[in-house]
């Protein structure tokens, strides 16, 4: 069959091939968004707690009194609904941790800002929370330690006019290299946007079995670097059977934060990485 095109006969099968090249790019794109999306394992199931387990300073691992971590309308929830606003906040930061340790990943965390902070929060935690991870076994947390010794994705909100990128790096317990120079600072800014509250943001965790960690906000990187090692300040309390200064950090439990400002999260999940 032929078929005529710009004053010419061509075949209509080499109109039909061009085409045909088009929808197998499709299929090939589509499969490698379900590859994509299935290469995730979820942590959070949607439903409740399950493979979680609470640290809120002042109490024992394991307890959480007010149930400061939740589950409300298929989101994970920070809430300070049950804390009595007479006595303050009185820094009792928590850390909800996953059930397993991991090295060698990409971790993925879907969160929002919502509400207002809790009256007595330090100012700082206005719009503050973050997920740690490299973080210490969470057995081995003093009852009254406030953070794990860990490395520290930290999440800010904004309001209109304000500078406060999300995704920075702290380091309760920890140091890091950037660009080959040691890095002893708490916090270090990351490159990244100023991301009002209530709005889903997600940061992704590329951590290498060789040191090197980037963090990524809404796919861009904000922040390199390599190196973490134990030591520093920033942990009120240094227990037996934490990891001691000098040692290098490869993998460990990671952690959700409650720092006195209600937080959702959607989603967290995690892939290994094959080497660098």
């Amino acid at each position: 069959m032929l078929t005529l095109v710009r004053g010419s006969i061509r075949p209509l099968s080499i109109l039909i091939a061009p085409l045909a090249a088009g929808c197998a790019d499709t299929r090939e794109r589509g499969e490698e968004a379900r590859q994509e999306a299935s290469s995730w394992i979820e942590l959070f199931n949607g439903r409740d707690l399950a493979g979680w387990t609470p640290k809120i300073r002042g109490e024992a691992l394991g307890e959480d009194r007010r149930r400061t971590f939740r589950v409300e309308d298929g989101l994970l929830t920070v809430s300070y609904d049950a804390y009595d606003e007479t006595e303050g906040f009185s820094d009792t930061f928590g850390h909800l941790f996953f059930e397993e340790p991991l090295e060698s990943y990409e971790l993925l965390v879907e969160y929002r800002f919502v509400g207002r902070q809790f009256e007595g929060g330090p100012g700082w935690a206005r719009s503050n929370s973050g997920v740690m991870f490299h973080a210490q076994v969470p057995g081995t947390m003093g009852v009254d330690q406030d953070f794990p010794i860990s490395l520290e994705a930290q999440f800010l909100g904004g309001e209109a006019g304000e500078v406060r990128p999300t995704a920075n790096l702290c380091t309760p317990g920890t140091h890091v290299e950037i660009e080959g120079d040691l890095v002893t600072a708490h916090c270090v800014n990351a490159e990244a946007p100023t991301v009002p509250d209530s709005t889903w943001v997600t940061v992704t965790i590329v951590a290498h079995a060789d040191g090197s960690v980037r963090h990524l906000v809404d796919g861009d990187t904000v922040i390199a670097y390599e190196g973490p090692v134990v030591g520093g300040g920033e942990v009120s309390e240094w227990t037996d059977g934490a990891p001691q200064p000098g040692l290098t950090l490869r993998g460990g439990y990671i952690a959700l934060q409650s720092e006195s400002h209600p937080i959702q999260f959607r989603r967290v999940a995690w892939r290994p990485l094959s080497p660098p």
